[in-house]
C-alpha cells in the first residue's frame, strides 16, 4: 500500500470518513476553500518578505559595489605612480649595473653622508 507523511491508503480511507462524519457534506468544501485562501494568504506574505529583502539588500549591494570600484580605482592611481620614470637622485632607481638591494642604498647613503663630513671638514 501507498504511504503519505507516514499514514497508509487504509488510514486515509479512515481520516476522510471521520472528516465527513464530523463536518458533513457541505462543510467540507468550505473547509477547503478556507485552507486554500489561507495558502495563498501565507504564499502570499512570503513573497512580499522575500521582495522587502531583496530591496534592503540591494542598496548595501550598491554601497559595496560603489565602495569596490573606488577602491580599485585608487589602488589603480597607486600603481600608476609606482609606474612613472624615477629621477636620478632616486636611490630605488636600477641601471642594470647597479647593486640591487638594502645594500646599494646604504652604500649610496654613506657615499652621500662621507661628502657632507668632507665639506664640514673644509669649512672649519
Amino acid at each position: 500500500m501507498m504511504t503519505f507523511l507516514f499514514i497508509s491508503g487504509g488510514e486515509l480511507v479512515i481520516v476522510f470518513l471521520v472528516v465527513l462524519l464530523l463536518f458533513g457534506s457541505k462543510k467540507i468544501p468550505e473547509l477547503a476553500r478556507s485552507l486554500g485562501k489561507g495558502m495563498y494568504e501565507f504564499k502570499k506574505a512570503t513573497d512580499e518578505i522575500k521582495r522587502e529583502f531583496r530591496e534592503n539588500t540591494q542598496d548595501l549591494e550598491n554601497e559595496i559595489n560603489n565602495t569596490s570600484h573606488s577602491l580599485n580605482r585608487e589602488m589603480n592611481s597607486i600603481n600608476d605612480a609606482f609606474k612613472e620614470p624615477s629621477t636620478p637622485d632616486d636611490p630605488y632607481q636600477h641601471s642594470g649595473t647597479e647593486e640591487l638591494g638594502k645594500d646599494a642604498i646604504d652604500k649610496k647613503n654613506q657615499d652621500n653622508d662621507t661628502e657632507g663630513d668632507e665639506k664640514e671638514i673644509t669649512r672649519e
